[in-house]
């Protein structure tokens, strides 16, 4: 991500073809994975939702970094859900 303003702008974020735009300067998280943007955990779409939890403000390199790791977590976590899926031929269990 550039360090234009880093600013998370009303409207945003906004996701689209693998970035994650936070306002309209062109601020951006590149490569993203479609399936993390769409991950789901209690109710929430995390990578949407810490995000516009820090609305109105300027993202800090721990921030960004901490953003970073957010996604490489949830890529791990749905390779694992698939293994795990894979591993039990029929569910529910009988």
């Amino acid at each position: 991500m550039s360090k234009s303003d880093r600013i998370v702008a009303a409207g945003h974020p906004k996701y689209h073809k693998g970035e994650v735009h936070i306002n309209k300067q062109g601020d951006c998280f590149r490569g993203v994975p479609e399936a993390v943007w769409n991950f789901y955990i209690g109710g929430y779409q995390v990578c949407q939702k810490w995000l516009k939890d820090r609305k109105g403000r300027t993202l800090s390199d721990e921030d960004i970094l901490h953003y970073h790791k957010i996604v490489v977590a949830l890529a791990e976590t749905i390779k694992l859900m698939q293994l795990i899926d894979a591993a039990i031929p029929s569910f529910p269990i009988k």
